[in-house]
């Protein structure tokens, strides 16, 4: 017997990279999903129908989730369509890129702009999703940070930053919402996926591939799929006296930056 199946798992980003090779994972592993992302439905059809596939129940909602109303109704939706909340993945996220010593590169609304997803959103979807699992008794919650925000590192300051208020709210959240929820954090670092090669042309981004492939000690770029199976662990398997814990998942490459 699946003891996971007919749970439902929230995952903000949904319709693409970590977010939907999380979705994916659980699936396969009888969880339905509720897919949640800024844009129109109709880019979740694939991933979708990939859930489906695995035999659970999917449902897309389009929500921003720097938008509290927006939050909360993801959560009703959730519980209209399923009756549960048993797992939360927060993993939607921005950035504005901009050179760490180039003060003038952000101003105050930028920072306002990456703050409002990357750390008011996951306090948002946390705050809606709570009070239904707190009421069958046990709850998941996992946020996606980045090794930017134990490191110092990464795409700019306001993002860095971002990601290290999510690990210290990680904490305090695992603390305050105890015992019924456990709350953890992944920190990915670089991922092979369509998020960060938009961002460069072809070849700076296959130079960035080439250097992930041989800068790590496991020698290989990241991709979602290895990070998705972190999110798993934190959510079903063999973490259930485990909170408030950050899971590095960069291939060891913090090993190196951070002596």
């Amino acid at each position: 017997m699946n003891e996971h199946k007919g749970k439902v798992a929230v995952i903000t980003g949904g319709a693409s990279g970590l977010g939907a090779a999380s979705a994916l994972r659980l699936a396969e592993r009888g969880v339905n999903v509720v897919l949640v992302d800024l844009k129109e439905p109709t880019k979740a059809e694939d991933v979708l129908a990939d859930c489906r596939a695995k035999g659970v129940e999917a449902l897309a909602v389009q929500a921003d989730v720097s938008k509290d109303e927006q939050c909360k109704g993801v959560a009703q939706a959730a519980q209209d369509a399923f009756g549960r909340i048993d797992i939360l993945v927060n993993c939607a996220a921005t950035t504005r890129f901009a050179a760490h010593d180039d003060l003038d590169a952000l101003d105050a609304q930028d920072f306002l702009d990456v703050y409002a997803v990357n750390l008011v959103g996951p306090y948002q979807m946390i705050r809606a999703c709570a009070p239904a699992m707190k009421a069958q008794g046990r709850g998941a919650v996992v946020n996606i940070s980045s090794t930017a925000g134990v490191l110092g590192i990464g795409s700019s300051v306001a993002y860095a930053a971002s990601k290290g208020g999510l690990l210290t709210m990680t904490k305090l959240l695992a603390r305050a919402l105890a015992p019924e929820i456990r709350v953890n954090a992944v920190c990915p670092g670089f991922m092979d996926t369509p998020w960060l090669s938009e961002h460069f042309s072809p070849e700076r981004y296959e130079a960035l591939l080439e250097s992930a492939k041989t800068s790590r000690p496991i020698m290989e770029a990241g991709t979602a799929d290895y990070v998705a199976d972190a999110v798993v662990f934190l959510c079903l398997e063999g973490s259930r006296y485990i909170t408030g814990e950050t899971i590095m998942s960069d291939g060891g490459h913090h090993l190196g930056l951070g002596g």
